[in-house]
């Protein structure tokens, strides 16, 4: 009986073990690493997509990391050209108004003058209150135009969970973020090279000024300076930056940036706790940001969604040669920071073809390597990345089908078809005119041969009948009356044409050219 239940549970065992094995590696989801503080956000500093969150949408008290927004505007004002780092700024009477007195400071009073980076050191590294409110005077011109500038740009950044009403970070209940928009303001003064060099400085000297010797400041920031006067112990290889905070509302917090095997990541930590040990106080807002980045860097990989080499779509081409469509490959590959053991086939792909986005074919020629779209790469409406889509090869044109379809193109262009029109309407009526004139002619020469056959025989009946003796003055009348009939017909009389030799062609011209004139309806002269 034992045997049988060992035989029974060997077959459970190895059943067991041939589905693990036969479990395809996308099921096994990764576990999230093991963390204290209230929020936490991890983004992909090249997408800014979110790797690891923890309520990341709670509302949280940002403390001093609100003076990431602080010197970001004075940055940005900085590269706008409408300040300097070598501006020289005198503290208002007012920047010490509502500092707690033990507040971070970096003890600048009113009347002290200082260049704008050594402000920015001293926000930065020292965290100095009264140096983001001076900050604020030259930059704004007041503090609160400033704080009303600080969250207009928090709204352009995608903040919609963020109010600020200082510019500081000292306790207000009314002045609060969420991991999320923090973690997109974090972002875009990552982007700015200044912001990053003078928040990953450890120690700074700052120089004398009218009334101060010089200072020498040490960055608040365990993860990049082990001897950190406020949290030792936290260096971290791998981190850049950015800015601690700490209030007893808000908790421990801090934002930094790391970076290992091209992997660049920024990890936003809010409310952390501090922890009691027997060796030394363990500050969780340190702790987590470790253990988030050995996490992700562990698990996270950079890879290929698509590749160059991958065939993408064969696009329709008109009046090709040899060829009725293209196959487009990716210019450049699209990388992903995503699980070392995820399917990339979870992956979606939208592509667009520039020539369709009318309801358009593509038309020949077409060299190789030309862009002819775009593709993105997306999961759960979320962009990875995009690429340019290329032709694989050259198509030829078809000239034979590219004549075909200019004359094509060229008959249905309403300017052209009214053309014509004018043309063939013209032409039709000019054919009607010449042969209703030619049908007239011939109707009106024929009455004057008639005419002129009537004539003569009349003239020939006359002068037959008169005697051939009659007197010599008989003769002029008979010839007067013959000039008369003559006249009568529009025909110039025998008498004077006498010496002109005018041939019957002549006189049959001068009928046409009377009868031309009478067709058009021109008077005669």
């Amino acid at each position: 009986m034992h045997m049988k239940k060992s035989k029974i549970l060997s077959y459970i065992l190895v059943f067991a073990l041939i589905s693990a094995m036969l479990m395809p590696s996308s099921a096994a989801a990764l576990t999230d690493p093991v963390t204290n503080a209230k929020a936490i956000v991890l983004v992909d500093t090249s997408t800014g997509n979110i790797l690891f969150s923890k309520a990341p949408d709670e509302k949280v008290y940002p403390a001093s990391t609100t003076k990431i927004m602080t010197a970001l505007l004075a940055i940005e004002a900085i590269e706008n050209g409408k300040a300097a780092l070598t501006d020289s700024v005198t503290a208002g009477s007012d920047i010490l108004k509502g500092l707690s007195e033990d507040g971070s400071t970096a003890g600048i009073v009113p009347g002290e003058t200082m260049t704008l980076e050594s402000l920015l050191y001293c926000t930065l590294i020292s965290s100095a209150n009264e140096a983001c409110n001076i900050i604020a005077e030259h930059i704004g011109g007041d503090v609160q135009t400033f704080v009303g500038m600080m969250n207009s740009r928090a709204k352009e950044l995608g903040c919609t969970g963020t109010n600020f009403t200082n510019t500081h970070g000292l306790p207000d209940y009314n002045h609060y973020t969420t991991a999320t928009d923090l973690a997109k303001i974090s972002l875009e003064a990552y982007t700015h090279p200044l912001f990053m060099e003078i928040c990953n400085t450890v120690t700074k000297s700052i120089p004398a000024t009218n009334i101060s010797g010089e200072r020498i400041t040490s960055n608040t920031n365990g993860l990049i300076n082990n001897d950190s006067e406020l949290y030792p112990g936290y260096y971290y290889e791998y981190a850049k930056g950015m800015k601690t905070g700490h209030t007893k509302d808000a908790g421990y917090c801090l934002v930094s940036s790391a970076t290992k095997d091209n992997v660049s990541m920024l990890c936003v930590v809010m409310g952390g706790i501090a922890i009691e040990k027997v060796e030394k106080v363990e500050y969780t807002n340190f702790t987590d940001s470790i253990a988030v980045y050995n996490w992700a860097f562990e698990n996270f990989s950079y890879r290929d969604i698509i590749e160059t080499t991958d065939m993408v779509k064969d696009v329709s081409v008109k009046m090709g040669q040899d060829a009725d469509y293209v196959t487009v490959r990716p210019a450049t590959a699209v990388k992903a920071l995503m699980p070392n053991d995820e399917d990339i086939s979870s992956f979606e792909q939208q592509i667009t073809i520039y020539s369709e986005k009318n309801g358009e074919l593509l038309s020949a020629p077409i060299e190789a390597g030309a862009v002819l779209g775009e593709i993105s790469i997306s999961r759960d409406g979320v962009i990875f990345g995009t690429s340019k889509l290329v032709a694989c090869s050259s198509v030829e044109v078809s000239y034979s089908q590219l004549i075909r379809a200019k004359v094509g193109t060229t008959l249905t262009n309403p300017a052209v078809i009214i053309f014509l029109l004018l043309v063939f309407g013209l032409l039709g009526t000019y054919i009607f005119l010449v042969m209703r004139y030619r049908r007239s002619k011939k109707k009106y020469m024929k009455e004057m041969e008639m005419r002129r056959k009537a004539r003569e025989k009349t003239l020939a009946d006359r002068q037959t009948g008169r005697s051939a003796a009659a007197p010599r003055a008989r003769q002029t009348s008979a010839q007067s009356d013959s000039d008369d009939a003559y006249r009568g017909e529009g025909l110039m009389p025998a008498s004077e044409r006498q010496g002109r030799n005018e041939s019957l062609a002549e006189l049959e011209s001068k009928a046409e050219r009377e009868y031309f004139d009478e067709f058009f309806g021109r008077d005669k002269k």
